[in-house]
Order: C-alpha cells, then sequence, then structure tokens
C-alpha cells in the first residue's frame, strides 16, 4: 500500500496532520493556557503575566503554521483517492520521504521558535499554504 500513489498521498497528509495535532497539544494549548490565566488574573485586579505576550505570539505563529498546513493536508488527502500519480519504474521513496521531511521539519522548527515571516496576514498564509502544497506535490511527482 505504502508503494501506490494511495499511500504515498495518504502518508503525505497524515504527516501534515500528525504535525497540526502536535502543535495544537503541545504549542498552542500550552502556551494559551498561559495567555488564559494572564486575563484571568488581570481582569480579577492582579497584574498580568509577563511571560503571556511571548506565550501568545508562539500560539499565534503555531496556528498560522496549521493553517499552512491543512491546504496541502486536504490537498493530499483528496489526491489520494482522486488523482493517481505517475509512478516512476524506479521510484525513489526514501528519497521523496526526507525531501519531504525536511521540508516539513524547517517549517515546525519555524513555529516552535522563528517567526511569523510572510504569514504575518491571513492572505500570506494561504498563499503560502497553496504554494507549500505545489512544492510537496511537485516532489512527490519527481521522486515517486
Amino acid at each position: 500500500m505504502f508503494h501506490s500513489s494511495f499511500g504515498v498521498c495518504i502518508l503525505t497528509g497524515a504527516a501534515l496532520g500528525t504535525l497540526m495535532w502536535a502543535n495544537v497539544w503541545f504549542v498552542i494549548w500550552p502556551n494559551q493556557k498561559v495567555v488564559i490565566a494572564s486575563a484571568t488574573q488581570a481582569a480579577t485586579g492582579g497584574k498580568a503575566l509577563p511571560e503571556a505576550a511571548a506565550a501568545g505570539a508562539r500560539a499565534t505563529v503555531a496556528s498560522r503554521t496549521n493553517v499552512l498546513f491543512s491546504i496541502p493536508m486536504l490537498f493530499f488527502m483528496g489526491a489520494a483517492r482522486h488523482l493517481p500519480l505517475t509512478l516512476h519504474d524506479q521510484p525513489q521513496y526514501c528519497v521523496a520521504a526526507i525531501v519531504i521531511g525536511l521540508i516539513l521539519l524547517a517549517l515546525e522548527a519555524n513555529a516552535l521558535k522563528g517567526k511569523t515571516g510572510p504569514m504575518t496576514t491571513i492572505k500570506g498564509v494561504v498563499h503560502c499554504g497553496f504554494a507549500l502544497a505545489v512544492v510537496l506535490y511537485l516532489v512527490v511527482e519527481a521522486f515517486v
């Protein structure tokens, strides 16, 4: 199954979905709890937590990264059934997996430690999401 058009597309979409899940539970939600605690403390007359601004910014970058990942994830999940890939005589699944993995790890590293870059606006996030879908599709077509 994993040496088929269906398997490659499903695994690519599943990798994106798994990163999105990890962003929500290990980055966005813990940082949002800090922001909520700060807002609650400030609302009851206390001082806002000093780390709340940084936590909110980190949650924002991770959330925008999830939106970035959602477009290619939906593409590959739909492509698994409706867009058969042309498999080469000697497909290089490992090379495709490594290239895709490096691209996704670089974007995830940015979500964890980086800045928004071109993802400062909703339009920028959507455009980057479509560009990521095209890049990942070209990698899959080139090596598989």
